[in-house]
């Protein structure tokens, strides 16, 4: 018989790296950006810090606004060809369409010598996509999540009773004021950890010396984050060119992965379930995680161009500071050799929260050759170890927040762009981007344990991230249009989950993404 007829999420134990309502991990995934903007923003890698006149700059560098002498209006779309490998045996391809920015920029001329012209402008723009789907195999095991488990679960001295709650009780109270972990709790009433006595404390996973196995993982994540911007900006003596701004971000994200085993010569329950035997088992988990929520941020930069051939330029962008909610559920499927064969699942669980962001700094110098050449460069600095947590009064979660320190460090990312005009209305681009991992080496290298929300123990950390642009430019008169080349090539590392004091060595899936984008903006100047 199933140990209860259906699970209801509990909160977690502090204390000890298990799974809980948010981690390090969420803000993690949350946090990231891509490059995207105009057609001619991308085809040089987004590298204008320094040269502005471009409506992309109103959520890069504000002070870009400053540059404008006539009023503008703009929209691109982006055809997104997605393509991610893992370990030289699985591809998934999927092929995504977005109106990746449009906006406004208008220009008032003051007549002041001192500050000729004032600025305003309002954009929409998708600074990071989500989607993504990625699967895999592991062909052997050395260990199991099962054990993984029940190592915490011994840590925790979680009785058996306190594992069985169900939708009778409240399931956020626990019993008796106990409240265990949620992977705990779908694991036992899985059997994939079984207590070493039937009133023990202490649990073994379904992996024992002798055993053998393979698992499989498929991973598909969805959302994207919105940002809507409004800036301000003009230029004192056409020498130093300013702007200001607020970002108001709309985010949405869901993760759903599968990950099962199955295991040879495992420890699984016997017939009276008041036991252990030795047989063949397998499991099946079905993770479901969505995030939805907004947030602002300030943004301010200046550009300073003290010769007509030379700028440079400087901006920083506060962190965006949102207000979340996060929702999980699960099903476990089960089959054991001794009998049991049956599913379990969780509620839906909801919690709302605050979330902080990373800081960003970007320092930028650009040149003009000969009036028809342009070369710039951008460095930007974002502070993944500066994100935080807090729940909705405020109160900061400082396990979740030490974590963060842990896992993650600053990233840098540098930019190339250049740009050659061949006539007065033709002009070619071209751009290299280079963003390095913002996840710490003990992290990355399984030397700590990696805590993770919900009851999905797997989590994916990325490395390093390059793109490389190519594009060109029309202009008649007030009209122009832009057509854009992009290719990232994003390595990733898919972990299924966390090592542990002791564990062997947990196997990890590479995965090489290679997205190439088709950019198209069409826009007037008046």
């Amino acid at each position: 018989m199933k140990r209860t007829t259906s699970l209801a999420l509990a909160a977690c134990v502090g204390g000890l790296i298990t799974v809980s309502a948010q981690s390090a991990i969420d803000a993690y995934s949350l946090s990231q950006r891509d490059l995207r903007g105009t057609a001619r923003f991308m085809s040089m890698a987004g590298a204008f810090g320094a040269l502005g006149g471009d409506i992309s700059t109103l959520n890069q560098n504000p002070a870009g606004i400053g540059v404008y002498r006539s009023s503008e209006v703009g929209v691109t779309v982006d055809f997104d060809i997605q393509s991610a490998k893992t370990s030289d045996y699985f591809k998934d391809n999927h092929t995504h369409v977005y109106c990746n920015n449009f906006g406004y920029v208008g220009v008032a001329f003051t007549g002041s010598d001192l500050m000729p012209v004032f600025t305003w402008g309002a954009t929409y723009s998708r600074s990071a996509s989500f989607d993504r789907d990625y699967h895999g195999r592991f062909e052997t095991m050395p260990t199991s999540l099962s054990n993984y488990v029940a190592n915490y679960t011994t840590a925790d001295g979680m009785a058996p009773g306190d594992l069985l709650l169900d939708k009778t009780q409240n399931p956020y109270q626990g019993v008796n004021g106990v409240y265990p972990d949620w992977l705990s709790i779908l694991s036992y009433n899985a059997y994939m950890i079984n207590p070493q006595t039937p009133t023990s404390t202490r649990y073994n996973g379904l992996f024992q010396n002798g055993s053998t196995g393979n698992s499989e993982f498929i991973v598909r994540e969805r959302g994207a984050i919105d940002e809507y911007n409004v800036n301000f900006g003009g230029n004192f003596v056409n020498k130093v060119f300013w702007g200001i701004g607020i970002g108001i971000s709309d985010i949405k994200y869901s993760r759903q992965v599968f990950y099962d085993e199955e295991i040879q010569g495992a420890r699984i329950p016997n017939a009276n379930a008041d036991g252990t035997v030795t047989g063949n088992g397998y499991f099946g988990l079905d993770n479901y995680k969505r995030i939805t929520g907004n947030g602002f941020n300030f943004k301010a930069g200046v550009i300073v161009k003290p010769v007509d051939e030379f700028r440079f330029g400087l901006a920083f962008h506060t962190p965006t500071y949102y207000s979340l909610t996060q929702s999980y559920d699960a099903i476990a499927n089960y089959s054991y050799e001794s009998g049991y064969e049956n599913s379990t699942d969780t509620d839906v669980a909801y919690f709302n929260y605050r979330m902080r962001s990373p800081w960003k700094m970007i320092a930028s110098v650009a040149g003009v050759i000969g009036g028809r050449g342009i070369l710039s460069f951008d460095y930007q600095r974002d502070a993944y170890g500066n994100m935080s947590l807090s729940d909705g009064d405020g109160y900061k979660y400082d396990y979740v927040n030490d974590n963060i320190k842990s896992y993650f460090k600053a990233s840098n990312t540098y930019r190339f762009g250049a740009e050659l005009r061949l006539t007065p209305q033709f002009s070619v681009r071209a751009g290299y981007s280079y963003q390095d991992s913002n996840v710490k080496a003990e992290a990355a290298d399984q030397r700590i344990e990696v805590g993770t929300s919900g009851t999905d123990a797997s989590y994916t950390f990325d490395g390093t991230t390059q793109y490389g642009t190519f594009g060109i430019g029309y202009r008649y008169k007030a009209f122009y249009a832009d057509m854009a080349y992009v290719h990232r090539y994003r390595q990733s590392e898919f972990h299924p989950f966390t090592a542990w004091a002791d564990s062997p060595e947990i196997p990890v899936a590479k995965i090489a993404q290679r997205d190439n984008n088709i950019v198209v903006t069409l826009g007037v100047k008046f």
